[in-house]
């Protein structure tokens, strides 16, 4: 797997085999805390071994023990949990943790298996999604609409909370903030079950293009751009989880993040299979010639098979539209979000009491052993292996050169910024010092 390991083969394997679903009410517990470290273990070596074009053995992995449709159903259960159950947490009062980590562990569960899935999701493995093809499906859907819904709203939430913010409402800030890099997670993952639209079943294709008209909801990203925005003046684009200020001679190269919905958008529209499909209603068609504005010879050059969308768009001009399809026709529905909520339907307040006095109210020594733990598990040679790029300041975001002397964890580019942001990463960094001395 590469000079650098963070599995062996086997170990890799035996990992993806004890990968299972958990209920709701387990969420946080020891065990799941178990399998959370697990998967950010086979997340951080699938990445290793793309990094140093080593094959894909975790890939492999997962799709020859039948795990993706248990990566499917996590994710969904997560969501769910953040949706239900987080909430009530941020609504008790009187809950005050010593520590927020082990909650913002489950908050962020939801974005390392989303970012394992993009992984496996890029080599075409959609038969091994089986049935949960559709609830991967509803899924991106659910997160592409929130994100336009957002953008519509000023844009996703900036990373400075407030002074007088408890830990708890600083919590809440990270997940809303985590919220955007996994909606654009989510757009990379249904790019990837596009190019195997294909072979997708036509309950699928169904739900893509008649359930949630996936095409036009492209379109409205494009528009938007969620991830570009002016500030002071100067083109900044989100990419690698933060922020990036374009250079004037790069702002007409095409962001990877538009690149995806492209490539998504020509995958719906000039399949066969899809055009089947499809039906160009007027309202459809109205949204769709919208394109042509963004088909500049600039784009054509960076994306030449754009020229076939641009003839489809010519063509869609003199096409006359269809009314909206009433066929009856029996088809598979999503079922895994729907089975969740039946299943613990009036037990939300009853799981978060569980979990607040069972989960989430550790002993000092429960959390030392676990800080141990995150420290055996995010080494710093392996991060440091992973990361797209060098090291951002934790306050201002500047290329940074130091380190935290205690925790080794968090970077900044001066002394009088990590003075400025030791309020915020105190309590962690000191938490995090524990544990190393634990060991």
């Amino acid at each position: 797997m590469g000079d650098l390991e963070l599995l062996l083969p086997g170990e890799a394997e035996v990992l993806v085999r004890g990968l299972r679903s958990f209920p709701l009410r387990e969420m946080g517990s020891e065990g799941w805390n178990q399998q959370h470290e697990n998967l950010e273990k086979l997340n951080m070596q699938a990445i290793l071994d793309a990094t140093v074009s080593q094959g894909e053995p975790i890939q492999e992995l997962l799709v020859t023990h039948g795990k993706v449709p248990t990566l499917v159903e996590e994710l969904i259960a997560v969501e769910m949990w953040k949706q239900k159950v987080f909430p009530v947490f941020c609504r008790v009062e009187d809950f005050k943790p010593q520590n927020t980590f082990p909650i913002y562990m489950v908050v962020h569960h939801e974005a390392s298996i989303i970012n394992l899935l993009e992984t496996v999701f890029f080599h075409k493995v959609c038969e091994s999604a089986e049935d949960t093809v559709l609830d991967l499906v509803d899924y991106c859907h659910r997160k592409l609409t929130l994100l336009v819904a957002q953008s519509g709203c000023g844009g996703p939430p900036e990373g400075e909370g407030s002074q007088d913010s408890n830990p708890m409402q600083e919590l809440q800030k990270q997940a809303e903030l985590m919220e955007f890099e996994i909606a654009l997670k989510a757009l990379s993952v249904l790019r990837y079950i596009t190019d195997c639209v294909d072979s997708l079943s036509l309950s699928t294709l169904s739900r893509m293009l008649s359930t949630h008209n996936l095409p036009c909801l492209l379109v409205e990203l494009l528009e938007h751009s969620p991830w570009s925005r002016r500030e002071g003046g100067k083109l900044q684009q989100f990419e690698g989880s933060r922020w990036h200020t374009v250079a004037p001679s790069e702002q007409q190269k095409l962001s990877k993040l538009d690149g995806q919905v492209w490539i998504a958008l020509y995958n719906l529209l000039l399949s066969p299979e899809a055009q089947a499909r499809y039906c160009l209603t007027s309202f459809a068609k109205g949204r769709l010639l919208k394109l042509r504005a963004f088909l500049t010879d600039t784009l054509l050059d960076q994306l030449p098979n754009l020229a076939h969308l641009q003839s489809f768009l010519a063509h869609l001009t003199l096409t006359e539209t269809q009314p909206p399809k009433k066929d009856l026709v029996l088809e598979q529905i999503p079922e895994i979000w729907e089975r969740l909520e039946r299943e613990n339907r009036g037990k939300w307040q009853a799981i978060a009491k569980h979990q607040l006095q069972h989960v989430f109210s550790p002993s000092e020594q429960d959390l030392r052993l676990q800080a141990r733990r995150w420290a055996e598990t995010y080494r710093l040679d392996v991060l440091e292996a992973v990361a797209p790029e060098r090291p951002r300041c934790a306050y201002c975001s500047a290329e940074a050169s130091k380190r935290c002397s205690r925790c080794q964890n968090e970077w900044y580019c001066c002394r009088e910024c990590q003075v400025k942001h030791w309020e915020k990463h105190g309590k962690t960094c000191v938490l995090a010092a524990q544990g190393d001395r634990a060991k």
